[in-house]
């Protein structure tokens, strides 16, 4: 049991399994007839909410547990966070952000809301800005897509710099390296900031009456 819980891979494995299995147990219970097109929107919405509690996560790891703790750490200690933790999490960190937006536009897409949300209901046919749940939905939308260009093209490059990852930056002096960190530390923040109205709208254009 150990061994197997010590292995991520197949924990993770395993997870996917039983959420198979939940599914095969709730198609059952429903007496619904299998359709295909439903269970594919429905798999494309399950791995978007999946990436986006790992990038909205680590956003929130980074923000309330890494940058406010760092100052406590003893300096000796500090490269072994700089060198492998941090790298490790931005990994995840920006692949998690690349995969909620991607499966979020194919998901709009098929859904036909793709335009209109991202318009914030400009060219409903049935009238401009009258449809609530596509304003807020759309609102959402452009603020996940701020938060994803912020962590691609900017948090990511200047974590790099300040991080020397992959060692692509070893001679870069150390004031270069304290201003590329405390850029990447604030559009980390602003992200943060914008994470909270962005997950509103996303529960409200369900949700809110």
């Amino acid at each position: 049991m150990a061994a197997f819980f010590g292995n991520l891979r197949n924990v993770v494995i395993a997870g996917f399994v039983l959420a198979v299995l939940v599914f095969v147990l709730h198609w059952k219970l429903a007496g619904a007839t299998f359709s295909p097109a439903a269970t594919e929107l429905f798999t494309i919405r399950w791995l978007h909410v999946i990436c986006g509690v790992m990038w909205i996560g680590l956003l929130w790891y980074f923000n309330f547990v890494s940058t406010p703790t760092m100052p406590k750490i003893p300096p000796e200690l500090k490269p072994a966070l700089g060198k492998f933790i941090t790298p490790a999490a931005l990994f995840w960190f920006r692949w998690a952000a690349m995969g909620t937006i991607v499966l979020g536009i194919i998901l709009a897409w098929r859904n036909g809301y793709l335009v209109q949300a991202y318009t914030l209901d400009a060219v409903d046919p049935a009238g401009a800005f009258g449809d609530e749940k596509s304003i807020m939905i759309g609102i959402g939308m452009w603020l996940g897509t701020i938060m994803w260009f912020n962590v691609w093209f900017v948090i990511w490059p200047n974590q790099q710099k300040a991080l020397n990852i992959n060692n692509r930056y070893p001679d870069l002096p150390q004031a270069d390296k304290d201003a590329s960190a405390k850029t990447a530390g604030m559009f980390s923040r602003i992200n943060t900031m914008l994470s909270i109205p962005m997950l509103f709208c996303m529960a409200a254009a369900s949700h809110l009456p």
